[in-house]
């Protein structure tokens, strides 16, 4: 195939890849997390072909044929194959057991972060050389690279779990390969192929023994068959994981929960702006099903310190359907001394960050259980001072139902306008 074939194919590829990309970045609301930087490398890869079309950048043959591309298909294809992709090439930092700080990117991470994937397209004959130490100076195994990805999973945990780690291979797998990756822990994804051991002879001239022996040494030799699939692995459909059955409930999710808005009271026209734009959101989409759902068939708790401050909240603003939907509620949930852990304990006090909430996150982590909150606030700033708590973020709703006699019907509102 001639260079300039290579080339147009080349740029056709990274074109259909951006609009791929482009298509993955945009598939959640907000976005996923590294889309922009995944189409900023297939644009840059895109720039450096056309340059080499006009004829300002000159390569050779073997360039084209081993760009970026490959890996970056590799990524965009193991996105395209799972669900609930929320981050792309993300980078984690984690230790190694004698204390030196490493960081490593993950290709995808998905299932709500419960999956990791490392998305590999070199060829299987080239992963194996490696592997048995046949590679080049410097080159990591893949079995090394899976020790790393398992490390950094430990200290990454998410709803107090291991992600699960997925290496995909593009371009097949080994069979010995694949069965290391297995015993380890890892799932293995693609084309697990046959190799074939052989025996080479040294001759004389690469003996240097000066025994009078035979001259002859048996060397054994593996050699990778592409041509012959031992099996073909799809990703697992489910993640192998314990998912966290507890659920602790911050203030802003108990008052989310009892709002007249998230119950129907969200036809109004408020005189508080922000009560307003709620109502807004919430004919838009009902945050109580979501809320409904997460909790299902799990256990509710909630610190003394929330639930103290939560009848404080509804005596002074709670309405008479509030104020019953509450007593409901707290019939259904497990009240716990405050007991935050050492790591919430250890947080800065700031803006974002004060003793109450401190006390609420800190009481939910010590449990091992996912805190359900508005307050996303407070989840960055300490997540900005190394502390990342397992939670389920949600929209706010306030109490308005004391309100509704003073706001205005949206009825009203298009009678007025009319």
């Amino acid at each position: 195939m001639s260079l300039q074939k290579i080339l147009s194919e080349r740029i056709v590829e990274a074109r259909e890849l951006l609009e791929r990309a482009e298509a993955l970045s945009h598939s959640r609301a907000g976005g996923v997390q590294g889309g922009p930087k995944l189409c900023g490398k297939l644009k840059a890869e895109l720039k450096f072909l056309r340059k080499v079309e006009m004829g300002k950048v000159s390569v050779k043959e073997s360039h084209l044929q081993s760009t970026n591309l490959t890996h970056l298909k590799a990524v965009i294809e193991s996105a395209e194959s799972l669900e609930d992709v929320v981050s792309l090439l993300h980078v984690f930092n984690y230790q190694e057991p004698s204390g030196e700080k490493q960081s490593l990117v993950v290709d995808v991470v998905a299932n709500g972060g419960l999956t990791w994937v490392k998305a590999i397209g070199r060829k299987a004959e080239a992963l194996h050389s490696i592997w048995v130490g046949r590679g080049q100076y410097g080159d990591k195994s893949i079995v090394e690279q899976a020790e790393d990805y398992l490390e950094a999973s430990k200290q990454q945990l998410v709803q107090y779990s291991n992600p699960h780690v997925v290496f995909a291979f593009y371009n097949g797998i080994s069979s010995p390969m694949a069965e290391r990756l297995n015993e380890m822990g890892l799932s293995v994804r693609g084309d697990i192929v046959a190799v074939n051991s052989m025996i080479d002879f040294m001759d004389e001239d690469d003996n240097s023994s000066d025994s009078s022996e035979d001259l002859e040494e048996p060397l054994q030799v593996t050699k990778v068959d592409r041509s012959t699939i031992v099996a073909s692995v799809a990703f697992p459909t489910e993640v192998k994981v314990d998912l966290c059955n507890r659920v602790n409930l911050d203030i802003t999710t108990l008052i989310t929960f009892v709002s007249a808005v998230s119950h129907g009271g969200c036809y109004f026209i408020f005189k508080e702006k922000v009560l307003t734009e709620q109502a807004s959101q919430e004919r838009a989409e009902n945050v109580l099903p979501k809320l409904q759902a997460f909790m299902k068939d799990k256990e509710l708790f909630a610190c003394e310190s929330a639930v103290k401050d939560f009848h404080a909240i509804l005596e002074t603003l709670g309405g008479p359907g509030e104020k019953a939907r509450a007593q409901k509620l707290l019939q259904r949930i497990i009240v716990v001394p405050d007991r935050p852990s050492d790591r919430a304990s250890k947080l800065n006090v700031s803006a974002k960050i004060n003793s109450r909430s401190i006390r609420i996150f800190g009481t939910g982590d010590a449990l091992k259980a996912i805190t359900m909150t508005a307050n996303s606030g407070f989840v960055r700033a300490a997540d900005n001072q190394g502390v990342k708590f397992s939670v389920f973020i949600h929209q706010p709703r306030a109490l308005t139902e004391s309100k509704e006699s003073t706001a205005s019907t949206l009825c009203t509102v298009h009678e007025n306008l009319g």
